[in-house]
Order: C-alpha cells, then sequence, then structure tokens
C-alpha cells in the first residue's frame, strides 16, 4: 500500500512539474502556448477569437491574441466591420425607426432561405427573432479550432477572402467561401456565422451539430442527408435567448422532394416573418416553386429585393406592399428577369429613397427594397 501510495505521489509530483514546465514553455512560446496545452476552447471564446475581438483572459485561445498574425486580423476586422457600421448599419437602423418599427418587436420565428452565412441581415432587420433558420448549399466545413490551426495568418486569412464581400458590398461571393480540403483554413460557412454572431454583440452559450430526418426533426449528432448546426446564443443588450439553425440542402423542387425533411423542420414553427436577398432570381424559376409557395403561406410579412418572390405571385387581395428606393431592373447577370410591372409600380408610387445598399445594388442610389404585409 506505501510503495502504491509513495509511485502514486511520485507520479502526480511528476506530472505537476511536467504541466508546470509546459506552462513555463507556453508563456515563452505565446504562438506554441495552444499546441502546449490541450485544453479545449468554448465556442463564444472561438467567436470571439474569429471576429478579432478580445477574449477572456483565462481563455485557452488568449495567447494566441498575442500573434501579430491575429493582431493584423482583429485590427482588418474593426476598421471593416467600423466602416460597414458607418456606410450601411447606422443607417439602415435610421430607416427602420422611421418605416420599419415592427423590428423592435419580438417574433417566433424569421426564416432566410438562400442564406449561405448571412446572418448579418437578416439580424438586421428582425433582431427580435427567437429562431433564425438559414439554408443554402454551401458547407458548414469543420467545426473552427485555433487551437489546432497550424498555419494561422493563412487560415484568418482566408476567412478575410470568405467575408471581404459581404463587407464591403452586401452579399456573398459563392465562389470565395469554397470549402477548403485543408480542413482547419477556416473556409465554410460556420467560422463566418460565428463572426456575425459575435460582432452583433452576442454571447454563445452552445453549439450543436446534427441532421434532420425525413420527418423533419433535427437529430444532435446523428450525420444524415441535411447536415445542420444549431447555435444558441443570448443578445447582450436585450438578454435574449435566441437560437440560429443553419442547414446544408437543395431547396429546388426536385431537392425537396428527395429530402422533404428541411421544410417539414421548417412547418413545425408556423408562420413567422421571411427574409430574401440576393437570391440569384431562382422563384422566378419554375423548379423553384415548392419553396416559393412554402414562403408565402407561412410568413406574416416578407422583406426582400427584386430578386425574391416575382411581383405576379403576390395576390393583392392577400398582401400590401410597400416599396422603397429604385427599381433599375436586375444587374446584367439576371437581366431575363425584369419585371416591368414592378417598374411600373415603382413609378406611379414614387417610394421614399434608401440611404443604404440592398442586395445586389451595392450602391444605395440604385437599391430597392419591398416589404410585404398579410392583409
Amino acid at each position: 500500500m506505501k510503495k502504491n501510495t509513495f509511485e502514486k505521489t511520485i507520479g502526480a509530483t511528476a506530472l505537476l512539474i511536467l504541466v508546470g514546465a509546459l506552462a513555463l514553455y507556453a508563456q515563452a512560446n505565446p504562438e506554441l502556448a495552444p499546441r502546449a496545452l490541450p485544453v479545449a476552447a468554448g465556442p463564444n471564446d472561438i467567436a470571439r477569437f474569429l471576429a478579432g475581438m478580445p477574449v477572456r483572459p483565462d481563455s485557452p485561445l488568449a495567447p494566441l491574441t498575442r500573434d501579430p498574425a491575429w493582431q493584423e486580423h482583429s485590427a482588418y476586422f474593426e476598421r471593416e466591420f467600423s466602416k460597414l457600421a458607418v456606410r450601411q448599419l447606422q443607417k439602415l437602423h435610421a430607416w427602420e425607426d422611421i418605416y420599419l418599427l415592427e423590428a423592435t418587436q419580438p417574433i417566433p420565428v424569421a426564416f432566410y432561405m438562400f442564406s449561405g452565412p448571412d446572418f448579418l441581415y437578416v439580424d438586421q432587420f428582425f433582431p427580435r427573432a427567437s429562431v433564425y433558420v438559414l439554408c443554402g448549399k454551401e458547407s458548414m466545413g469543420a467545426p473552427p479550432d485555433p487551437l489546432r490551426i497550424a498555419n494561422l495568418s493563412g487560415a484568418l486569412g482566408n476567412l478575410e477572402n470568405a467575408m471581404k464581400s459581404s463587407l464591403s458590398t452586401t452579399y456573398f461571393i459563392t465562389k470565395n467561401m469554397k470549402i477548403d480540403l485543408h480542413e482547419q483554413n477556416l473556409n465554410g460557412v460556420l467560422p463566418i456565422l460565428y463572426t456575425f454572431i459575435a460582432r452583433a454583440d452576442k454571447s454563445i452559450s452552445n453549439v450543436t451539430f446534427g441532421s434532420l430526418n425525413g420527418s423533419g426533426t433535427f437529430q444532435e449528432s446523428a450525420r444524415g442527408s441535411i447536415p445542420g448546426v444549431r447555435i444558441r446564443y443570448t443578445d447582450n443588450q436585450t438578454g435574449d435567448s435566441q437560437t440560429l439553425y443553419y442547414f446544408t440542402t437543395d431547396i429546388s423542387d426536385g431537392g425537396i422532394k428527395s429530402t422533404p425533411g428541411f421544410l417539414k423542420f421548417c412547418e413545425r414553427f408556423g408562420a413567422g416573418s421571411s427574409f430574401l436577398k440576393s437570391s440569384s432570381y431562382l422563384m422566378f424559376e419554375e423548379g423553384f416553386a415548392t419553396i416559393r409557395n412554402f414562403i408565402l403561406a407561412h410568413s406574416n410579412r416578407i422583406v426582400q429585393d427584386d430578386s425574391g418572390i416575382p411581383l405576379a405571385y403576390f395576390d393583392p387581395n392577400k398582401w400590401n406592399l410597400r416599396l422603397f428606393g429604385n427599381y433599375l431592373g436586375p444587374i446584367e447577370l439576371f437581366k431575363q428577369h425584369f419585371q416591368p410591372r414592378l417598374q411600373e409600380l415603382f413609378a406611379r408610387s414614387n417610394p421614399p429613397p434608401l440611404d443604404f445598399g440592398f442586395g445586389y445594388r451595392w450602391n444605395y442610389k440604385e437599391a430597392n427594397l419591398i416589404v410585404a404585409e398579410r392583409k
């Protein structure tokens, strides 16, 4: 017994010496600290780190914030998000105070089809939704873990490149978000969602990966044909607890027919609000009739640009439309989806101007915005 106790004591002492040595080594070599100390970081720390924001002093990621690569990344995001606030968000909030006071009201759910990782704008227009449901064909990518990134500068650079278009215009360029074969290069939707959530002054409490089954149930840790993530967080300003879902799925008619779980999941929330922006005019095509009809049937309010649901599908007996900005028609890439009736409606109603960009028209002088409200 004594021998075993002595051996345990020696072993414990040796372990303490080893841990102490690793800690000293980590302090002397902060860039190597995460690989020397195998302590997992929580999702909120990871989100703040990716967003270029300070982490807790006792966070496993704190030593990495002394790395020049992170400090350059932090300075870049501080600069870009500050410019975004002045150019876009402050003006958007002033517009909401006049024309969309409903934005301040709690709602049960906000649907954002064809969203990709654009949490930024659905949060601006519907900041008090209890649940957000986002989807796109973009993959989530690997769960970000800065402690395991070998080339921090390269990985943070990939994240900056993926977000550059959304910060300088108002939409993502999909090719900039392609998943890199190297799983730690911070590509995919998840690192971008983390960044937007942290920069929106929210604290992530829980992240759960899973997939939807055929009946629309979110199954934790399961791998299926509709992979997704559930992110729970708290708004630091209001104290509201909110939940964001993102699913990688095909919502064309054929995609929904082959994997119906996503729409069945959405149906569980009943009616809510919908947001559509820079959606490639897909719902102008007959191959997207199912999702178009779902949005019309399950929305009390729809905020969109002209690339969302065509004017022809808004029954005037069921919907009131409010128009803002200018309708110049689609950008050249989508010119075949010009709507003469919408142009007439804009010309006849003399809508209030916009002083912030929206959708593909990131120049505010050319932008249009449509608020559809169910009668």
